[in-house]
């Protein structure tokens, strides 16, 4: 062991053992910590029966956990009916910022308006036919059971499908009945198992990197390359395969996202390997999620107004307060200033993941255009941020698009010939209305790093019988193709399919008629798709509510919040709530994120799980280390500790390191 990782070298028993250890330390406080509290003056202000359990941020917003506060209905803050908002863009952070109006503002419908460049609202959450090329959907969403604002909200969203029901009940519902899996995560060799077998196949080394990381200071991380923090013992591992082709990071990409990441879903790694950590809708994005919102959102009358790009945002700016004053738009190609009181409220989705994204055809490639263009959302945030250092740097994550881009394709199969190879591969019959593929499958050896998958089916509400709806994506556009012999980027959705029947180990005299007749496939190029994994530091996305903001919030993947990450519909959906709740001064709880970085049982659990099930006694260590660890171990020999210790089986129940010395 290197004298860089003997630092490191207790660094799983330490979350262990210490973790274990502050509990314990914990009991002995508590009764100091409740004479102080009993003594203590109470707030001038505070928000909660319990005084200063939660008190008001700088932003006058509390978080919260629990069901108390979930299940409570705020009062109707004070002047809203003569508010109006005015929200930029119409994808899901947009349109749970006018729900969360409506439902906890209780502003009136009519004074909401949605300014959307396109026709067709969403955003990202998209899943539609277009009568010229077909099914398309860019992406698919998974899913947290602790995705805590979006639960929230769609609790108030009704089903369009089921009348009397949530979307949260119909979701709920249906993962219990046909809860996720996978049955082969990754391939090689065209359509063989590549025999991952649920494991992470990582060393100790490697694992005390991640361990290093996880306890590195998001300072030190700032601009910092995920290659700058781990070595080969990760980035050959099957945790990285896992993790990279899951959550599309690539190796350039931001180290402090990675920490955000590994530190916001520690209460899954075990369940990382074969997906049992994903939830997914019933459809496509789309008519699952963005249709409910649309139907929910103009019961109450919210104005949407399609056409409509929004240039810039003007604003009114001094030491101590900003106001946004001017939004100027262009609408039928004329140019009209929409101008604002301290009433009118602001809700700005700034940058934009799918902006640029272009759609090729089954004969035809999708083009790599890059150019950010007026009325865009990266156009609009750069003539913000040009005028207050709070409104972030955007040209952090929209200037580089070759480290930001990757494909996706839909593919719609219209016969029953590439079914089989599908079914021979996920091990279950794609046409029952269940789980298929449970997530992506990796082909471990693609030269694209190319994944695919096909939820249940139907994925589109009319999509005929005896059709099946997936997506393939592959991360590197730009490498030339096992079989085609091109990039992915100057592939036709015919070539894109051919390469993924080749990996799906159709025969080769069979594979152009194949992806000719029996499938349609349609490619889609994302410059930006990943943008806001770019390396930064803190401030290059701006607060949700800049500090002095009186009108005006940010929206979505770029404006920046507690804890939570990004790339997920949890942190468009907690940016709304926030912004919500600030601007108009809620008194209600936002739900924090799920405090399993502080649970000691999914810290053990996470240490267990990433060695593969290994104790910690196992583990390669110096003759000092192991008598450190004796040592730990025996202060905690005979108590709680010791039993939770062997009940996570982060250690043996025979170790010897747990007999005391005579």
């Amino acid at each position: 062991m290197s004298n860089k990782n003997k630092k490191l070298g207790l660094g799983i028993a330490a979350v262990a053992v210490a973790g274990a250890g502050l509990v314990y330390a914990a009991q002995k406080t508590s009764q100091q910590k409740v004479k102080k509290i009993a003594k203590a003056a109470p707030p001038v202000d505070y928000r909660n029966t319990e005084r200063g359990k939660y008190e008001k941020n700088s932003k006058g917003i509390y978080y919260t956990n629990g069901n108390y506060e979930a299940f409570a209905r705020p009062e109707k803050p004070a002047g809203v009916d003569n508010k109006n908002a005015y929200i930029v863009g119409s994808g899901l952070a947009a349109l749970a910022a006018a729900c969360f109006l409506v439902r906890d503002g209780q502003m009136k419908g009519k004074n909401i308006h949605i300014l959307e460049k396109d026709p067709i609202p969403g955003g990202a959450c998209d899943g539609y036919y277009y009568n010229d090329i077909g099914y398309v959907m860019r992406g698919g969403r998974e899913m947290d059971n602790h995705f805590e604002c979006m639960w929230d909200l769609f609790r108030s969203i009704p089903s369009i499908e089921t009348e009397g029901v949530s979307v949260l009940d119909e979701y709920y519902w249906l993962n219990k009945e046909d809860p996720n899996y996978s049955l082969m995560r990754a391939t090689i060799n065209r359509g063989e198992d590549a025999h991952t077998d649920k494991k992470f196949n990582i060393s100790d080394k490697g694992a005390m990197e991640i361990m290093n990381l996880f306890f590195t200071p998001d300072e030190k991380l700032y601009d910092k390359k995920i290659d700058e923090v781990f070595d080969d013992e990760v980035l050959n591992s099957n945790f990285w395969l896992y993790w990279r082709t899951m959550f599309a990071f690539e190796n350039w990409h931001s180290a402090l996202e990675m920490k955000l990441y590994i530190k916001r879903y520690i209460h899954h790694i075990g369940g990382l390997p074969d997906f049992t950590a994903l939830r997914f809708t019933k459809y496509n994005q789309y008519e699952s999620m963005i249709l409910p919102m649309i139907k929910y959102l103009e019961s109450f009358d919210v104005q949407f107004h399609y056409g409509v790009k929004v240039e810039n945002v003007l604003f009114d700016i001094s030491k101590d307060r900003k106001q946004a004053r001017t939004i100027v738009i262009t609408t039928n190609g004329k140019e009209e200033n929409i101008d604002l009181t301290e009433n009118d409220l602001v809700f700005i989705t700034n940058g934009g993941c799918v902006e640029n994204s272009t759609l090729g055809s089954q004969n035809k490639k999708a083009e790599f255009n890059y150019e950010i263009k007026p009325g865009g959302g990266w156009d609009m945030w750069r003539k913000i941020a040009k005028q207050d250092q709070s409104f972030g740097n955007p040209d952090k994550f929209c200037l580089d698009p070759e480290k930001s881009n990757w494909m996706s394709a839909t593919v719609t199969t219209l016969d029953d010939k590439i079914p089989p190879y599908i079914e021979k591969i996920c091990k279950r019959n794609p046409f029952t209305g269940k789980v298929v593929t449970g997530g992506i499958v990796t082909v471990k050896d693609s030269n694209w790093l190319l994944s695919w998958t096909f939820n249940r089916q139907p994925q589109f509400r009319n999509q005929p019988k005896g059709e099946l709806c997936g997506w393939i994506y592959g991360l590197f556009s730009d490498k030339p193709g096992n079989y085609i012999k091109k990039t992915m980027r100057e592939c036709t959705g015919k070539e894109i399919c051919m390469e993924w029947l080749y990996h799906l180990g159709v025969p080769t005299n069979e594979i152009e008629n194949l992806a000719s007749n029996s499938a349609n496939t349609v490619p889609c190029m994302m410059p930006y798709i990943t943008a806001f994994f770019m390396p930064r530091k803190l401030g290059d996305r701006p607060l949700v509510v800049p500090e002095g903001s009186k009108n005006f919030a940010f929206l979505g993947q770029f404006a920046e919040t507690k804890r939570d990450t990004i790339f997920t519909t949890e942190y468009s959906i907690r940016t709304a709530m926030e912004a919500v709740y600030t601007l108009l001064e809620i008194d209600r709880g936002v739900p924090e994120v799920w405090g399993s970085v502080y649970d000691i049982r999914d810290l053990l659990n996470a240490t267990v799980k990433l060695r593969d099930g290994k104790p910690i006694t196992d583990m390669k260590l110096s003759l000092i280390e192991r008598f450190v660890m004796k040592k730990a171990l025996k202060k905690v020999s005979g108590t709680d500790i010791e039993k939770l210790l062997k009940e996570y089986k982060v250690i043996e129940e025979n170790t010897k390191l747990m007999k005391k010395e005579k």
